[in-house]
């Protein structure tokens, strides 16, 4: 299966539009919590995006891998350091981690073509 992120994170997004209209407080709370813990401060925005983006390639979640390397390639990330961000997550998630930071890899890649494509138009 050839999982397209754009696709992927398209379809979430669609699907959270329930969760917001249903329980609404909960929604908001984890955005509350989201912007609270990504906020810069000690380590600017694109250091806990790869951060972010390990841990959901250890907890083998395509979303987050989707929403995390979109937000690496807006902010600038380049393949060495989200790749180097990948072997971080696995050395600590093993043979899954390394199934999913392959996916991952994929992602960015993903992303970071339709940026060089909108930034030629």
């Amino acid at each position: 299966m050839t999982t397209h992120y754009r696709d992927l994170t398209q379809h979430v997004k669609t699907n959270l539009s329930a969760l917001h209209k249903t329980v609404p407080q909960v929604m908001k709370g984890f955005g509350e919590l989201g912007k609270a813990a990504m906020a810069e401060g000690v380590l600017d925005a694109k250091t806990k995006e790869l951060i972010a983006l390990a841990i959901g390639v250890a907890a083998r979640c395509d979303g987050c891998i989707g929403f995390h390397t979109q937000a690496l390639v807006r902010l600038g990330a380049t393949r060495e350091e989200v790749f180097e961000a990948l072997g971080v997550a696995v050395y600590m998630g093993g043979g899954p981690a390394t199934m999913y930071a392959s996916n991952a890899a994929a992602a960015f890649n993903e992303f970071s073509e339709e940026t060089s494509v909108i930034g030629d138009r």
